[in-house]
């Protein structure tokens, strides 16, 4: 799609409207065999010597650490079941651990694994161990690739670093996609995502809302697809679409529309205007470059009184509000993700950039961003935001992976464009995280 500055009809309308208020593979494989895999390590391994774990390229903690036995990996079972996202529980008065799993289709894996016994209950039937769950400083650990297996994971053993590195099952969890900046080639792809951020609006230097920004601005049909349509076409498929704003406050364009309680009344107005007349289900603010200097808490103060306008007014007309964030261990500190919680239906942490997007990000700084923003508000509200300019098709699983440990909302990709988010990283993606709908051609 062509991003010019001339206007359709609808584009017409919003521009007026400006004036006047001026996002069962690997479960299903193994609950379909029946068959737990048992992941023997060399004879040579000492007794009770440790393994480093990786799940999805990340190291896993435990409060106790794991043991290598005969050959075999044990870790706390708790630990491990919580980053799989496996529900369990403990029979202290027989010394039992029960796990289990749904899966999408309805179906369910059951495992039991009782202190002591080489012989665990797999969907009711027998199974072997190769070691029998131990307790070690008060902690119950478990057989790691029987365990892991049983849930659709992946196993496999590095001997010269003592290394297991586990690959999780591909889950569907909820993702959400950014279309902006030359994204009109991706198009195909948008109803394979729960919802969908359209970039197409900006905050000018005047601190007013703009359509025709230099980067993010509403564009020109091309031939019969227009902006409307994609949004009304993705709006049936049953995405949420969004309407975006981005704004940067690097020449104080945000500092002056956030200081000014006119142009704040301005803005808002033109934004669920613009947002309602377009057919979009919920509004995208992206407002970046607050608390880099300066007074750090009247920034968040002023920034938490836009979006609680912002808030009060798009629900009086049945719109939801997106938020998209700096992390809490990033340079700029004007956000106060806990009010801001309050006031949106989802936050979307950008835990990327942290070296210019100049490969995939440190995967300590991602987690270190999610474990922050968890002290703040509920795992249900967060979207980790996955920057296609720093990570690649090998590493996206990293980052999807935190996502699905620390059971978070979902993810958010920016962004649609060749190169970035399209056909060939969406197709490694899903060896990690299930889309809506098939890949298409």
């Amino acid at each position: 799609m062509s991003l010019a500055a001339s206007r359709r009809p609808l584009a017409a309308a919003l521009a007026s409207v400006l004036l006047l208020g001026t996002a069962l593979s690997g479960p299903a494989a193994a609950h379909a065999t029946g068959k737990p895999i048992t992941l023997v390590l060399p004879a040579a391994v000492s007794k009770e010597a440790s393994a480093k774990i990786l799940l999805d390229g990340y190291p896993l903690t435990f409060p106790v650490a794991p043991l290598i036995r005969g050959g075999t990996t044990l870790v706390p079972f708790r630990a491990i079941a919580e980053a799989l996202a496996v529900p369990v529980t403990w029979d202290a008065k027989t010394k039992t651990i029960i796990a289990v799993k749904p899966f999408p289709d309805g179906s369910k894996r059951n495992i039991q694994l009782r202190l002591g016994s080489k012989q665990a209950l797999l969907d009711g039937r027998p199974a072997q161990l190769a070691q029998a769950p131990l307790q070690n400083s008060g902690t119950v650990l478990v057989p790691l690739s029987f365990f892991s297996t049983a849930f659709g994971a992946g196993v496999s053993w590095d001997g010269t670093q003592k290394t297991v590195a586990i690959q999780s099952p591909a889950e569907q969890v909820y993702v959400k996609a950014y279309y902006a900046l030359s994204s009109f080639s991706q198009r195909e792809h948008l109803n394979r995502f729960d919802s969908v951020a359209f970039g197409w609006g900006r905050i000018g230097e005047d601190g007013k809302l703009t359509l025709e920004g230099r980067d993010f601005y509403w564009p020109d049909p091309s031939g019969s697809t227009t902006p409307e349509s994609l949004v009304a076409d993705a709006t049936a498929a049953g995405v949420n679409t969004q309407f975006m704003v981005f704004g940067v406050d690097g020449r104080g364009e945000l500092s002056k529309l956030l200081g000014d309680s006119t142009l704040r009344a301005e803005a808002v107005q033109s934004i669920v205007s613009t947002a309602t007349i377009g057919g979009f289900k919920s509004i995208a603010l992206d407002f970046e470059g607050l608390g880099l200097t300066g007074d750090k808490l009247a920034a968040q103060k002023l920034f938490t009184r836009f979006v609680t306008e912002l808030r009060a007014a798009s629900k009086e007309v049945g719109l939801g509000l997106s938020l998209a964030l700096h992390p809490l261990n990033g340079a700029f500190k004007g956000y106060d993700y806990k009010k801001l919680a309050k006031q949106s239906d989802e936050i979307v942490i950008m835990a990327y950039a942290y070296d210019g997007e100049k490969g995939p990000e440190p995967l300590d700084r991602v987690d270190e961003a999610i474990r922050l923003a968890l002290k703040e508000t509920d795992r249900s509200k967060l979207l980790l935001g996955i920057s296609l300019g720093s990570e690649n098709a090998d590493s996206l699983r990293g980052p999807a992976g935190l996502a699905k440990r620390y059971g978070l909302k979902g993810i958010a990709l920016w962004r649609l464009g060749a190169g970035l988010v399209d056909g060939a990283s969406l197709a490694a993606l899903e060896g990690t995280i299930k889309l809506r709908g098939p890949l298409k051609d």
